[in-house]
């Protein structure tokens, strides 16, 4: 009872805490889940590759959320190992609870069908993508790592491409593939997004509207620079990695709560925008969006 699933990450182009509306995109970094289950294990334990220390709560919760749908008292041992940095804003949990509730499935030999629609509902002996991906949402709400949900980066997660999202009704709105070059820049410091400042970000409702109105018309660059200079200033981030990027790429957003601020464009838009960013402490990853997403072994 084996199953190995891997995941990407994903950036924000709407940040959902304003509004509850939400939109992300798939990028070309992953995350691997690996599930084994016995039915004799009485619980199900979790580890992160290279985090000995990490919090293990979200993975462990997945498994056990599959468990009870499709199989019969099982436990195990998860095990992750990722590409995405963790407490990045590049969506770290959504890719681990993706890679996992999919290595599960796959351990139970339960088949995953593809859809690009609503339905939540099993086929069958069979589950959709989207409504894998709702299992995940909500164990991370159940161990309490997010504050929305995070369908937004779920969706966009398990499904690639571009999604917008109701996160209050878990309901997808929107979903596009969009091939960009990516360019993330991400800050020594790491940030929790259950730790945002809610109420600030409140403030910023009326650009959240109008980020989420170009997103639904398609505008997704300009909804993702207007999203990130609403969202830099609400959560107090410095302004000018993304003001400096603006003259050259597509759109330039913090992406989720920080620190990481993400652009995107063409390789030889975003190369200005890397010498830039090259300059100050921190990392940077050039990579491309995934018009893939989650996906079994």
């Amino acid at each position: 009872m084996n199953g190995v699933a891997t995941a990407p990450g994903a950036s924000t182009i709407l940040n959902a805490l304003a509004t509850g509306q939400g939109s992300a995109f798939a990028i070309d970094v992953e995350t691997t889940a690996t599930v084994k289950l016995a039915a004799d294990a009485d619980a199900v334990t979790g580890e992160i590759t290279d985090a000995t220390d990490a919090d293990t709560r979200l993975i462990e919760r997945c498994v056990e959320r599959v468990v009870d749908r499709f199989g019969n008292g099982e436990g195990g041992v998860v095990t992750t190992d990722s590409e995405v940095p963790m407490a990045a804003g590049l969506k770290s949990s959504s890719a681990a609870a993706n890679a996992t509730v999919l290595a599960t499935l796959d351990a139970l030999g339960v088949t995953v069908v593809s859809d690009d629609d609503t339905d939540t509902a099993a086929v069958g002996d069979a589950i959709t993508k989207l409504g894998a991906c709702r299992i995940g949402v909500e164990a991370a709400r159940d161990v309490g790592v997010t504050i929305t949900g995070a369908f937004d980066d779920a969706s966009a997660s398990m499904l690639g491409g571009v999604v917008v999202t109701d996160n209050t009704a878990d309901e997808l709105l929107a979903h596009e593939p969009r091939e960009w070059d990516v360019l993330v820049w991400t800050p020594p410091e790491r940030a929790y997004s259950a730790d945002a400042d809610v109420d600030r970000c409140e403030n910023v409702a009326k650009m959240a509207d109008l980020v989420a109105e170009l997103a639904l018309d398609g505008r997704f660059g300009e909804a993702m620079t207007v999203n990130g200079l609403a969202y830099v200033a609400a959560l107090d981030f410095d302004t000018d990695p993304t003001v400096e990027a603006m003259p050259h790429c597509h759109g330039v957003s913090l992406s989720g709560t920080g620190p990481s601020v993400v652009a995107v464009g063409d390789e030889t838009s975003l190369a200005p925008v890397s010498e830039l960013w090259a300059e100050r402490d921190g990392t940077l990853i050039e990579t491309t969006t995934r018009t893939t997403g989650a996906s079994i072994q």
